[in-house]
């Protein structure tokens, strides 16, 4: 074979192992927090329009965090969806999250909903407001969450474990409207005037309201809108029997929270990351979140689901989310200490 013939043969090698090396980096890792059916359409969007092909793996948002601590950087992780601001920052603070420098980001993401040091994002709003029993409670009735406090409430309100992060993040913000010794005696009352020991999802809660243990539960929207919007005529039959009520309207407002996105410490395939984390952020991505679901865009001038314009615009509390996780130890401590089972 002649000199030439060789060069040729190495020049093909080289050229087809450069080529699967530039198709292999087309690609990224995600683990999601969100179940499939509530992102993967917006993913095969992205792959569609760009050719970069989303890996996913789904599960329990505390078991991903345990799973990136655990890979280190040998995870092949690029990004991490969770929710809740406090686990966001846990996600932060465990060192599995960098630092993302991205002027698209920031300018779609109102500064109260990301990470002040980039690390992440929120991708959608959701709020935690009070509901209520139609035609056991009228609105009149309700005004805050420091009344839930108040004696007139014994036996009467349904809310899940101190061991949801959920309820850790609207304590941590009440400690930061109200301060520590302030949410606590708010606590300790709360707690007697819970109808039973708290149990279940929040949807549990709902249908106990409904279903006469209690008169009022604490949950968050999106749960609602599902059960509203259910294949299950049973699940839509009992939502429709409660009302909701926006908490703080002539104060703070309502307490809201996010799921949001990070990209990983450990990130292989950063650009076509950060690439992801702006598409979802688009005004088109945060239209079909809002209809799918059943939370508030996070991105403004997108408008909110038909289900969730039913309950109006409401006022919210504008507090930088970052503070919910830094104070979620003291929140912690706090329910403990209160009681709250």
């Amino acid at each position: 074979m002649s000199v030439n013939s060789h060069l040729l043969k190495l020049f093909l090698i080289v050229t087809i192992l450069v080529s699967n090396a530039a198709i292999a980096a087309e690609e990224i890792n995600l683990y999601s927090a969100r179940k499939e059916k509530l992102i993967k359409p917006l993913l095969d969007r992205f792959t569609q329009e760009t050719g970069i092909k989303v890996n996913m793996v789904t599960g329990k948002a505390d078991a991903l965090l345990k799973r990136l601590k655990s890979e280190g950087m040998n995870s092949p992780a690029d990004l991490l969806i969770t929710t809740d601001a406090g686990r966001l920052h846990r996600a932060k603070t465990s060192g599995v999250t960098q630092a993302v420098n991205s002027k698209q980001l920031e300018q779609a993401i109102p500064e109260n909903f990301r990470d002040p040091d980039g690390h992440w994002f929120g991708l959608t709003l959701r709020a935690r407001p009070i509901m209520y029993v139609k035609g056991r409670v009228t609105p009149s009735q309700l005004s805050t969450y420091e009344d839930l406090a108040d004696a007139k409430w014994k036996g009467k309100i349904c809310i899940r474990s101190s061991s949801n992060i959920y309820n850790q993040s609207l304590v941590s913000s009440l400690i930061t409207a109200n301060g520590l010794s302030e949410t606590e005696r708010w606590a300790s009352d709360l707690v007697k005037n819970l109808a039973r020991t708290p149990k279940g999802g929040d949807r549990d809660q709902i249908k106990a309201a409904v279903a006469g243990m209690c008169d009022l539960a604490i949950a968050n929207t999106y749960y609602l809108a599902g059960m509203l919007t259910s294949k299950d005529e049973s699940e839509r039959e009992i939502a429709q029997q409660m009302g909701l009520f926006w908490p703080n309207q002539e104060s703070r407002g309502a307490h809201v929270n996010v799921s949001g996105i990070a990209l990983t410490h450990s990130a292989k395939n950063r650009d076509n990351a950060i690439k992801l984390a702006e598409f979802l952020t688009s005004k088109e991505s945060q239209k079909w979140y809002a209809e799918t679901n059943g939370e508030y865009p996070v991105v403004s001038g997108v408008e909110a689901s038909a289900t969730l314009k039913q309950w109006g615009e409401f006022k919210f509390d504008p507090l930088n989310l970052s503070f919910l996780g830094k104070l979620n130890p003291d929140a912690v401590r706090l329910m403990d200490r209160a009681g709250w089972k």
